[in-house]
Protein backbone atom coordinates (compact mmCIF):
# COMPACT_ATOMS: atom_id res chain seq x y z
CA UNK A 1 0.00 0.00 0.00
CA UNK A 2 1.51 3.72 -1.07
CA UNK A 3 -0.24 7.22 -0.32
CA UNK A 4 1.09 8.71 -3.53
CA UNK A 5 3.71 10.81 -2.03
CA UNK A 6 6.83 10.55 -4.29
CA UNK A 7 9.79 10.12 -2.58
CA UNK A 8 12.95 10.03 -5.15
CA UNK A 9 12.99 9.99 -8.74
CA UNK A 10 14.34 7.14 -10.02
CA UNK A 11 16.25 6.69 -13.57
CA UNK A 12 16.23 3.16 -15.75
CA UNK A 13 20.03 2.08 -15.98
CA UNK A 14 19.24 -1.24 -17.74
CA UNK A 15 16.98 -3.53 -19.09
CA UNK A 16 16.47 -7.13 -19.59
CA UNK A 17 14.35 -9.33 -21.74
CA UNK A 18 13.91 -12.76 -19.80
CA UNK A 19 11.79 -14.72 -22.20
CA UNK A 20 8.38 -12.88 -21.26
CA UNK A 21 9.68 -10.60 -18.56
CA UNK A 22 11.42 -7.77 -18.15
CA UNK A 23 14.37 -7.19 -15.77
CA UNK A 24 14.66 -3.69 -14.76
CA UNK A 25 17.46 -2.16 -13.41
CA UNK A 26 16.86 1.05 -11.43
CA UNK A 27 18.98 3.81 -9.73
CA UNK A 28 18.01 5.59 -6.61
CA UNK A 29 19.21 7.49 -3.72
CA UNK A 30 17.50 5.19 -1.44
CA UNK A 31 19.93 4.12 1.23
CA UNK A 32 20.69 -0.11 0.57
CA UNK A 33 20.19 -1.05 3.77
CA UNK A 34 16.84 -0.31 3.95
CA UNK A 35 15.62 -2.25 1.29
CA UNK A 36 14.86 -6.15 1.86
CA UNK A 37 14.75 -8.50 -1.17
CA UNK A 38 10.81 -8.96 -1.47
CA UNK A 39 10.13 -5.78 -0.90
CA UNK A 40 7.32 -3.39 -2.95
CA UNK A 41 8.16 0.22 -4.61
CA UNK A 42 6.00 1.80 -6.81
CA UNK A 43 7.76 2.59 -9.94
CA UNK A 44 5.24 5.10 -11.93
CA UNK A 45 2.68 4.37 -9.80
CA UNK A 46 3.53 0.38 -10.55
CA UNK A 47 3.90 -1.82 -7.51
CA UNK A 48 6.99 -4.04 -8.08
CA UNK A 49 8.84 -6.12 -6.24
CA UNK A 50 12.75 -5.78 -5.74
CA UNK A 51 14.05 -9.44 -6.67
CA UNK A 52 18.21 -7.88 -6.19
CA UNK A 53 20.39 -4.77 -4.71
CA UNK A 54 23.37 -3.00 -5.45
CA UNK A 55 24.53 -0.42 -3.28
CA UNK A 56 26.68 1.79 -5.30
CA UNK A 57 30.03 3.53 -4.21
CA UNK A 58 28.32 7.27 -4.67
CA UNK A 59 25.87 6.16 -1.34
CA UNK A 60 22.92 5.56 -4.11
CA UNK A 61 21.37 2.23 -4.70
CA UNK A 62 20.59 -0.14 -7.49
CA UNK A 63 17.62 -2.07 -7.27
CA UNK A 64 16.21 -4.95 -9.38
CA UNK A 65 12.75 -5.47 -10.30
CA UNK A 66 10.69 -8.21 -12.88
CA UNK A 67 7.64 -6.87 -14.99
CA UNK A 68 5.36 -9.83 -15.81
CA UNK A 69 3.38 -10.21 -19.59
CA UNK A 70 -0.25 -8.55 -17.80
CA UNK A 71 2.43 -6.02 -16.64
CA UNK A 72 3.51 -5.09 -19.83
CA UNK A 73 0.36 -5.32 -21.67
CA UNK A 74 -1.36 -3.59 -19.09
CA UNK A 75 1.21 -0.28 -18.59
CA UNK A 76 3.77 2.03 -20.11
CA UNK A 77 6.51 -0.24 -18.13
CA UNK A 78 7.33 -2.56 -21.58
CA UNK A 79 8.23 1.18 -23.47
CA UNK A 80 10.39 2.32 -20.88
CA UNK A 81 14.21 2.98 -22.04
CA UNK A 82 17.60 3.19 -19.99
CA UNK A 83 17.93 6.40 -18.81
CA UNK A 84 13.84 6.89 -18.52
CA UNK A 85 13.35 8.96 -15.15
CA UNK A 86 10.18 7.46 -13.16
CA UNK A 87 8.47 8.53 -10.15
CA UNK A 88 9.32 5.98 -6.78
CA UNK A 89 7.94 5.62 -3.41
CA UNK A 90 8.41 3.03 -0.87
CA UNK A 91 5.88 1.25 0.66
CA UNK A 92 3.61 2.40 3.65
CA UNK A 93 4.59 1.55 7.15
CA UNK A 94 2.20 1.01 9.79
CA UNK A 95 2.77 4.90 12.03
CA UNK A 96 3.68 6.67 8.80
CA UNK A 97 2.45 9.69 7.92
CA UNK A 98 -1.01 9.92 5.28
CA UNK A 99 -0.21 12.72 3.09
CA UNK A 100 -1.79 11.86 0.10
CA UNK A 101 -4.73 9.08 -0.23
CA UNK A 102 -4.85 5.10 -0.13
CA UNK A 103 -2.98 3.77 -3.19
CA UNK A 104 -2.50 0.04 -3.89
CA UNK A 105 0.14 0.16 -6.92
CA UNK A 106 -2.61 -1.72 -9.43
CA UNK A 107 -2.71 0.57 -12.28
CA UNK A 108 -6.82 0.63 -13.70
CA UNK A 109 -5.50 1.86 -17.31
CA UNK A 110 -3.71 4.81 -19.15
CA UNK A 111 -4.54 8.56 -18.69
CA UNK A 112 -3.42 10.74 -22.28
CA UNK A 113 -2.39 14.33 -21.46
CA UNK A 114 -4.89 16.45 -24.09
CA UNK A 115 -3.46 19.76 -22.67
CA UNK A 116 -0.86 21.76 -20.47
CA UNK A 117 -1.39 25.11 -19.71
CA UNK A 118 1.03 27.26 -17.39
CA UNK A 119 -0.81 29.87 -15.53
CA UNK A 120 1.39 31.72 -13.66
CA UNK A 121 2.56 29.83 -10.38
CA UNK A 122 0.54 26.51 -11.21
CA UNK A 123 0.34 24.08 -14.21
CA UNK A 124 -2.94 22.64 -15.61
CA UNK A 125 -2.61 19.24 -17.34
CA UNK A 126 -5.90 17.99 -18.88
CA UNK A 127 -6.01 14.31 -19.13
CA UNK A 128 -8.58 12.37 -21.16
CA UNK A 129 -9.66 8.69 -19.28
CA UNK A 130 -11.05 5.55 -20.68
CA UNK A 131 -14.60 5.66 -20.41
CA UNK A 132 -14.54 2.68 -18.51
CA UNK A 133 -12.74 4.47 -15.57
CA UNK A 134 -14.14 8.01 -16.14
CA UNK A 135 -17.29 7.60 -14.34
CA UNK A 136 -14.90 6.99 -10.81
CA UNK A 137 -13.03 10.18 -11.07
CA UNK A 138 -14.91 13.17 -9.45
CA UNK A 139 -14.33 16.88 -8.76
CA UNK A 140 -12.54 17.18 -5.78
CA UNK A 141 -11.50 13.60 -5.70
CA UNK A 142 -8.03 12.04 -5.37
CA UNK A 143 -6.53 10.29 -8.79
CA UNK A 144 -2.98 9.11 -8.42
CA UNK A 145 -0.86 9.52 -11.87
CA UNK A 146 1.86 8.14 -12.43
CA UNK A 147 1.82 6.98 -8.37
CA UNK A 148 1.40 11.05 -7.43
CA UNK A 149 -1.78 11.71 -5.54
CA UNK A 150 -3.50 14.48 -7.14
CA UNK A 151 -6.68 16.32 -6.89
CA UNK A 152 -9.21 16.40 -9.81
CA UNK A 153 -10.25 19.92 -10.19
CA UNK A 154 -13.12 19.47 -12.83
CA UNK A 155 -14.61 16.77 -14.97
CA UNK A 156 -15.91 17.30 -18.34
CA UNK A 157 -16.96 13.66 -19.78
CA UNK A 158 -13.95 11.32 -19.76
CA UNK A 159 -11.73 14.22 -19.40
CA UNK A 160 -10.47 15.70 -16.04
CA UNK A 161 -7.82 18.32 -14.99
CA UNK A 162 -5.56 18.69 -12.43
CA UNK A 163 -3.00 21.91 -11.10
CA UNK A 164 0.65 21.08 -9.91
CA UNK A 165 2.23 23.33 -7.95
CA UNK A 166 6.16 24.52 -8.86
CA UNK A 167 7.47 22.12 -6.18
CA UNK A 168 5.66 18.87 -7.75
CA UNK A 169 6.68 20.26 -11.18
CA UNK A 170 10.95 20.17 -10.05
CA UNK A 171 12.81 17.68 -11.82
CA UNK A 172 14.39 16.37 -8.36
CA UNK A 173 10.54 15.87 -6.87
CA UNK A 174 8.77 14.44 -9.63
CA UNK A 175 8.83 13.57 -13.63
CA UNK A 176 6.09 16.04 -14.26
CA UNK A 177 8.09 18.74 -15.33
CA UNK A 178 8.76 16.89 -18.17
CA UNK A 179 5.27 15.58 -18.66
CA UNK A 180 4.30 16.73 -22.54
CA UNK A 181 0.75 16.50 -24.63
CA UNK A 182 -0.18 13.25 -26.04
CA UNK A 183 1.85 11.61 -23.19
CA UNK A 184 0.50 8.59 -21.63
CA UNK A 185 0.59 8.15 -17.92
CA UNK A 186 -0.89 5.12 -15.31
CA UNK A 187 -3.75 5.97 -13.74
CA UNK A 188 -4.75 4.41 -10.68
CA UNK A 189 -9.31 5.89 -9.91
CA UNK A 190 -9.94 6.29 -6.19
CA UNK A 191 -10.42 3.22 -3.95
CA UNK A 192 -13.51 4.20 -2.51
CA UNK A 193 -15.17 5.57 -5.77
CA UNK A 194 -14.41 1.91 -7.38
CA UNK A 195 -16.05 0.31 -3.89
CA UNK A 196 -19.25 2.39 -3.95
CA UNK A 197 -19.47 1.98 -7.53
CA UNK A 198 -19.40 -2.14 -7.03
CA UNK A 199 -22.17 -1.74 -4.34
CA UNK A 200 -24.07 0.69 -5.84
CA UNK A 201 -24.20 -2.36 -8.93
CA UNK A 202 -25.06 -4.79 -6.98
CA UNK A 203 -27.71 -3.06 -5.38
Amino acid sequence: MFTGIISDVGKVTAIERRNDVNRITIDSRYDAATIDIGASIACAGVCLTVISIDPQPNGRTRFDVEAAPETLALTEVGNWQAGEAINLERALKLGDELGGHMVSGHVDGLATIVGREELGETTRFVFEAPASLARFIATKGSVALDGTSLTVNWVEGNRFSVLLIPHTLSPDVTTWGARKVDDRVHLEVDQMARYVARLTEAS
